[in-house]
C-alpha cells in the first residue's frame, strides 16, 4: 500500500471497476461519478456517416461509450461489411470493439491522442493520396487530435454520439466526501472531468487545488496547471495500470 486514499470521478460504472482494481492492490478509492453520458438523440447525419463509413480509411473511436453507442449505430444504419482500419486511445475501448470482431489498433504506451498518433499502422492508414478519418466522440473533444491528422494530409469528420453532464449534487458534497473520508488525492480522466471537478468545488476550488491531482495526458495536466492546480501528477494515461504505477513513483502526503 502507498497510503494514497483517491477521490474517483468517472461514469458511475467505470468508477465501481477503478475502485476494484485499486482495492486489489491495497489502494483506497471513493466513487463519486462526475461524468454522467447521456446519447445523444439519433440525427439523419448519423445515419449518413454510418452508411457511408467505408469511406474512410481509419476510424478512430475515443472511448468506451462512443465504441457502444457507435457500435449500436453501425448495427442499424451500417454497410454489411466494415472496410477501414480501426483505432482506439485505450485499451479499454478497444475490447469494446474487438468483442464485436473488429481488429483494433492502440498504442501499447500512453493511452493518450500524442501515443496513438505515432503508431506506425495508423501512419500507413493515412498513407494514401486523400485519405479520410472519423472520428467517435461525445459532443466535443479531441480536437488537437484532428488538427494533428489534418496536418499530416488527412480530412477529418467527427460522429458526436453522447454528451457528458454533471450529475446533480447538494452544495458541498465534494468537499463533505473529502474530508469524512480522509481522502488526500483526486483523479480525473478527462479535460470535461476536471472542468466538472472545477465546478461542483465552486468557492473550496483554492483549497483543493492544494490537492495531488492525477490526470491522464499532457493537455490535461496543463489545463489543472492553468486553473490553479499546484500539485498535478501526468499519469500519461487513463486506464488502472497508469494509475498505480503514477501512486507508486508518488509518495503519499497528509493533508
Amino acid at each position: 500500500m502507498s497510503g494514497w486514499r483517491l477521490l474517483l470521478t468517472r461514469p458511475a460504472e467505470e468508477c465501481a471497476a477503478l475502485a476494484a482494481t485499486l482495492a486489489a492492490a491495497g489502494e483506497f478509492g471513493s466513487s463519486l461519478p462526475l461524468l454522467d453520458i447521456e446519447a445523444l438523440p439519433p440525427t439523419a447525419e448519423q445515419q449518413r456517416i454510418a452508411r457511408e463509413l467505408n469511406r474512410y480509411c481509419a476510424v478512430i473511436v475515443v472511448s468506451k461509450p462512443a465504441a457502444r453507442l457507435g457500435l449500436a449505430l453501425l448495427a442499424q444504419h451500417g454497410p454489411a461489411t466494415l472496410t477501414p482500419a480501426w483505432f482506439t486511445v485505450g485499451a479499454a475501448s478497444a475490447t469494446v470493439l474487438a468483442a464485436e470482431g473488429l481488429t483494433v489498433q492502440f498504442p501499447e504506451r500512453g493511452d493518450d491522442s500524442e501515443a496513438l498518433l505515432q503508431l506506425p499502422s495508423l501512419r500507413a492508414a493515412l498513407a494514401g493520396p486523400t485519405p479520410r478519418v472519423l472520428i467517435m466522440r461525445g459532443e466535443d473533444g479531441r480536437e488537437l487530435l484532428a488538427e494533428q491528422l489534418t496536418a499530416l494530409g488527412a480530412h477529418v469528420d467527427y460522429l458526436p454520439l453522447y454528451r457528458r453532464r454533471l450529475p446533480d449534487y447538494p452544495p458541498a458534497t465534494l468537499l463533505r466526501r473529502i474530508e469524512a473520508e480522509r481522502l488526500n488525492g483526486l483523479v480525473v480522466s478527462s479535460g470535461q472531468g476536471f472542468e466538472h471537478l472545477r465546478q461542483l468545488a465552486g468557492d473550496a476550488w483554492p483549497r483543493l487545488a492544494q490537492w495531488p491531482l492525477f490526470v491522464p495526458s499532457p493537455r490535461v495536466a496543463e489545463l489543472a496547471r492553468a486553473a490553479g492546480a499546484q500539485r498535478v501528477v501526468d499519469c500519461r494515461g487513463a486506464s488502472a495500470a497508469a494509475l498505480l504505477a503514477a501512486l507508486q513513483e508518488t509518495p503519499a502526503a497528509a493533508l
